[in-house]
């Protein structure tokens, strides 16, 4: 079924007709982005053409704002949009249409040049990226792991480049049984690591049936979370039930007849705080009576500023708890890399449900991590990562002193994000006040559960009504542009 859409004359001053079509995958955004693409493509929207704003869009397409602005954001990052300050989104300049004889908008991908890719698709082409989630990409240690990639293939025996293990390179679980006991206090041995390319991944073996069922419904989360995490344990079939949480972590206490619980104990996510002491020892009492499992997502666990190193919950009983980690906040999302340690009765069903080489981590890549942490360059890197974020956090609470006083914030004992508690009824008027100046941060609402209407107290033992808020990340800019958004941060908080 296709829709077709014109834009009024009145708002941009020509008409714009696009065609949604429901064919494929990824909803409506994905709908407006094959639909601005194929007009490109075709001709019809030609280089250096203006698009309208993407509230009048929007409007007249009958979706959400933030659908178009996702996907003027996706075409910007891949070349075919440019976006100015001043000069409103356009048709990037170095898109050509097709030749003359083609008489359909079908265009092939010879037909279109493309300008170079300018940035993530995270940064959507905004000015200031301050939302959660990824490291300084301009920080990534090249010459220490150019060094550990090429001392690893000289290295390498021809096997490697063979059929592999499912589990991994041995190098590198040899590797990490060493750090993760070191620095996360951690028990395991090389047979019980499973690589894998990140939390989603282990995510979809732990829940997929191939596993045998590891992760069933009903699973507890915590109350605010991932949403992209509890979509893909939906799509495995697992239902979620939420956990309040506080400045103690989840409530644990309310766990009952559920089969397994998923915590962020290290550093709760995205309201910050580790897991009280008496609260990981009653999960572990839980998980022994009910003989359920707990999946520990060591997020942030390297980066603490003002406490001292919390250690990992597996390390007080490894036969209930499967840790999962990854590099992707302390080096790039970039390397897919990830690790899960497992009770030893779930590594067989893991393997299992790997299945295909295809899903496997890439071999080179595993032993140039295996080295980088074997040389210490992986231990002096994060040290480096910690002062640089450190100083990135103090700076944002000295300006937030200065400008918004008024403003609480909390959770920048460790991490990479820190939550400004804001007053009642002004989180949606201000993430919007943050888009229109170019920043672009989250809202506390868009990690909550959907089930969930109690969430975040500065009090142990109790949960409230959900107080608005933003999450704003200090990682993602790099250092000459983190000043300014900073600034523009500040410019758009409201008044007491």
């Amino acid at each position: 079924m296709t829709e077709s859409w014109v834009n009024s004359a009145e708002r941009i001053g020509s008409d714009l007709h696009l065609e949604l079509s429901s064919a494929g995958s990824g909803g409506r955004r994905a709908a407006v982005v094959r639909a601005l693409r194929e007009a490109v493509r075709g001709g019809r929207l030609a280089p250096g053409t203006r698009l309208p704003p993407y509230r009048s869009l929007a409007a007249d397409l009958g979706v959400a704002r933030n659908t178009v602005a996702d996907a003027y954001a996706e075409l910007v990052a891949e070349g075919w949009l440019t976006a100015r300050q001043g000069s409103g989104t356009r048709v990037a300049m170095g898109v050509s249409a097709p030749p003359s004889g083609r008489r359909d908008g079908s265009a092939s991908a010879r037909d279109v040049t493309r300008a170079p890719r300018a940035a993530p698709p995270r940064a959507r082409a905004l000015r200031h990226d301050l939302r959660q989630g990824t490291p300084d990409a301009s920080s990534f240690p090249r010459a220490a792991w150019l060094t550990s990639y090429r001392r690893a293939l000289q290295q390498a025996p021809n096997e490697v480049f063979g059929p592999g293990d499912p589990a991994g390179r041995i190098e590198l679980r040899e590797a990490l049984t060493e750090y993760l006991a070191r620095a996360r206090g951690v028990r395991t041995d090389p047979d019980r690591i499973v690589i894998c390319s990140g939390f989603a991944h282990a995510l979809r073996l732990l829940s997929g049936q191939g596993a045998g069922g590891i992760l069933r419904g009903p699973l507890a989360v915590e109350a605010y979370g991932l949403g992209f995490h509890r979509e893909l344990l939906a799509t495995a079939g697992v239902r979620t039930v939420p956990l309040p949480v506080d400045g103690h972590g989840a409530l644990v206490g309310g766990l009952g007849r559920e089969r397994g619980v998923l915590l962020t104990p290290a550093h709760q996510f995205p309201t910050g705080g580790p897991l009280h002491a008496e609260r990981r020892a009653a999960v572990i009492d839980w998980a022994r009576a009910r003989g359920g499992v707990v999946v520990e997502d060591d997020y942030d666990g390297e980066f603490r500023y003002d406490r001292k190193p919390v250690g990992a919950l597996q390390g007080l009983d490894p036969d209930r708890v499967v840790l999962v980690g990854s590099v992707s906040k302390s080096l790039s999302p970039a390397l897919r890399l990830g690790w899960m340690v497992l009770p030893p009765r779930y590594v067989d069903d893991v393997l299992a449900a790997k299945g295909e080489r295809e899903a496997w981590a890439s071999v080179p890549d595993q032993l140039c991590l295996a080295d980088f942490m074997a040389s210490g360059s992986y231990d002096r890197h994060v040290r480096r990562a910690r002062q640089r974020y450190r100083g990135r956090r103090d700076r944002l609470v000295r300006a937030l002193a200065a400008r918004a006083p008024h403003i609480e914030v909390t959770g920048v004992a460790a991490g990479l994000h820190a939550v400004l508690r804001l007053p009642d009824g002004t989180e949606g008027s201000t993430v919007e006040a943050a888009a229109r100046r170019g920043v672009a941060l989250d809202g506390l609402a868009a990690f909550r559960h959907p089930e969930t209407d109690t969430a975040v107290t500065g009090t142990a033992g109790t949960g409230t009504v959900v107080r608005d808020g933003l999450v704003v990340g200090y990682a993602t800019p790099p250092d000459h542009a983190y000043g300014a958004a900073v600034e523009a941060l500040c410019e758009v908080l409201p008044p007491p």
